[in-house]
């Protein structure tokens, strides 16, 4: 059991500064009272779900959303709150330019205007000394014959390159996928295999970001996370939920199974150590739950399936496996999952001097009504802002 709190005790989530503002869907967004108007006012809530979880030390940015003028200013502003700036995400999705694509528009000027943001956020990764540049492109078509498919492959090849080569020596970016949405014809990345071409022909500064809400329905995930891992070409995870597409909900909220079985394939490949730098971050707009507390317990619901991964009997296992055991194995596997790992957190917590029970902390802690009074003025972030 020891050996088990200690891999917990080393686990880091890192969670996303646009999680802390207002968001929604497409057809509303709810506002709600105390979210922060600023990129530090983001850095400050991501430090309450560090403080009360002890494993989230680090907060992901999105530009153009958290622009400021002194970077690193911002992450000092971090540090001295107890975190530190994570993954730059890049944006080049949300300009009337990038209409027919960014990377991939048939345009070259809006092809070079979006190259120009991605090389900007390395410049910002230089600010911050952050180790991850994400990327994710809503590129594609939406009709058959709008543009020519093979050309576009092309150009997101000229553009990866080319941030490629920027990156410094201990920066690598991680190349996100999606099954559709914006684009419903073809979309240029739609998949982890084309995501993992693109990264294996460039090197070892490439890697896949695996989005638990970018598939299709039924597709095996943790298959996927121990092809990766095999190849040591797992960059990270954007760990959400969804029920029917793209819905960005607390992760483990649909199905907690499949988490488990996520992170089974972490465990037995490796993902764990450090030499494998798998990145575990949380990628989620609340549409309607309060957004610290969304955070919090995110961060909780991974590490509840990451300590059942943690105490599969692997050795049982095998055994069972190499016997053609088919129910033997089944059953070692599905009895970790069962086990209620809740009082084992409990007790971790306390031991690192937290709260066993981080969300009551949060609650009775009164930052709630402390940024609710404070944060009365000015525009309130929100989705793309």
């Amino acid at each position: 059991m020891s050996t088990v709190k200690d891999a917990l005790r080393r686990q880091h989530i890192e969670t996303p500064s646009w999680a802390y503002g207002n968001s929604g869907t497409r057809f509303k967004v709810f506002a709600q009272q105390g979210v922060p108007r600023t990129p530090h006012e983001k850095i400050d809530d991501a430090a309450q779900v560090h403080r009360f979880t002890g494993v989230a030390p680090s907060v992901a940015l999105h530009i153009p959303w958290d622009t400021v003028d002194d970077y690193a200013g911002l992450a000092a502003y971090a540090e001295d709150r107890g975190v530190h700036v994570g993954a730059i995400n890049t944006n080049v999705f949300q300009d009337d330019d990038y209409m027919l694509g960014s990377v991939t528009n048939p345009d070259p000027k809006i092809r070079k205007k979006a190259l120009n943001h991605l090389l900007e956020c390395v410049d910002i990764m230089d600010a911050t000394g952050s180790r991850d540049l994400k990327l994710w492109f809503s590129d594609g078509t939406n009709y058959p014959g709008q543009d020519d498919i093979r050309a576009r492959q092309d150009r997101m090849a000229e553009a990866l390159a080319a941030v490629y080569e920027r990156l410094g020596d201990d920066q690598r970016f991680l190349l996100e996928y999606k099954l559709f949405e914006p684009a419903f014809y073809t979309t240029d990345l739609p998949d982890w295999g084309t995501s993992y071409a693109h990264c294996l022909k460039l090197g070892p500064k490439a890697q896949v970001v695996v989005d638990t809400g970018h598939h299709a329905p039924g597709t095996n995930i943790e298959f996927i996370v121990a092809f990766l891992l095999r190849e040591r070409k797992l960059g990270g995870f954007d760990f959400n939920s969804r029920f029917y597409a793209d819905d960005d909900l607390m992760v483990g909220a649909a199905d907690p199974f499949q988490l488990f079985r996520i992170m089974h394939e972490v465990v037995r490949g490796g993902g764990y150590d450090p030499e494998t730098n798998v990145a575990f971050m949380l990628d989620q707009c609340h549409n309607i739950e309060p957004k610290i507390q969304g955070q919090i317990r995110s961060v909780m619901n991974v590490q509840e399936a990451t300590a059942k991964a943690l105490l599969v009997d692997v050795e049982a296992l095998k055994a069972a496996q190499d016997s053609g055991d088919v129910l033997g194995a089944n059953a070692v596997f599905m009895d970790a999952y069962n086990t209620d790992v809740r009082p084992l957190l409990a007790e971790l917590r306390e031991e690192m001097g937290l709260h066993a029970d981080p969300i009551a902390a949060y609650r009775a802690s009164g930052y709630y009504e402390k940024v609710v009074a404070e944060r009365k003025d000015g525009q309130a972030a929100g989705w793309g802002a």
